[in-house]
């Protein structure tokens, strides 16, 4: 059988070619067919996900609560040292300083992450901003919300820290963050559906202990580079729902 796996659109287009790299070593280490597709919106990946054409998938915290709430999904690694982080940015000639310096019906920028987007709203709380007394606009992609403030269209953009690291260093010199979160314990994780390990021989703490020792050869040492990782640690089903649950209080 083939399986299809993916990835949260929010990953950076540097790290494309390394996703392939990581399909391909995947497919040899479990001898298992999978199909990579990636995506350029969330849109699109949520309806695959939900049409049931989605098996494996590096997935942002937001959309883990569907996959393993809804969908079955089993939780089996995360990267080390990879929380994700939200940036609040301006324009770097703006004379925004701080996030009190925004004022009501001020113009946000924001990609369709719901992430990123719930922990950016939660630290404009400060200046007593919320969704009623702002106009947001969403964009595809964090390089639209970067060109978007630098073209003065907008005021401040919310932006994943990982994809604003990950720009270009002439997009972030024109740039300037205002507030950086620090909550720590959310992150992508790697999940697997259902449909994997009923048409496989692998079980689930197969998988696991394939990622964890990932690091310790030399090849799969290069392939987790190239996607910008050290090493995966296994993650458990109780850690992603505590994960999940933490979104939950955030959304809330």
């Amino acid at each position: 059988m083939k399986f299809t796996m993916t990835v949260s659109p929010d990953f950076s287009p540097d790290h494309i070619a390394g996703w392939y790299i990581f399909n391909t070593w995947l497919q040899k280490q479990t001898n298992e067919s999978i199909h990579l597709e990636l995506y350029d919106s969330f849109e699109r990946q949520r309806e695959d996900i939900k049409a049931g054409k989605i098996d494996l998938i590096y997935a942002n915290p937001y959309d883990a609560s569907m996959l393993i709430r809804d969908k079955g999904f089993t939780a089996i690694a995360a990267p080390v040292n990879k929380s994700d982080e939200a940036i609040i940015c301006v324009n770097s000639e703006s004379d925004y300083h701080k996030v009190e310096d925004l004022k009501e019906n001020c113009n946000i920028a924001t990609a369709s992450d719901p992430e990123v987007s719930t922990i950016g709203m939660i630290m404009l709380e400060p200046a007593d901003l919320n969704p009623a007394n702002i106009n947001v606009t969403e964009y595809q992609n964090y390089v639209m919300v970067a060109k978007n403030l630098i073209n003065g269209k907008e005021d401040a953009g919310f932006f994943l820290k990982e994809g604003y690291e990950d720009m270009s260093k002439f997009l972030r010199s024109q740039l300037r963050p205002i507030v950086t979160s620090q909550i720590s314990v959310i992150r992508h994780n790697f999940l697997i559906g259902p449909s994997f390990f009923e048409n496989s021989d692998l079980e689930v703490d197969d998988m696991r202990a394939l990622l964890a020792e990932m690091h310790s050869s030399e090849k799969g040492k290069s392939t987790l580079q190239s996607l910008g990782f050290n090493k995966w640690e296994q993650q458990s089903q109780d850690d992603a729902e505590f994960m999940i649950d933490l979104m939950d209080t955030l959304i809330t």
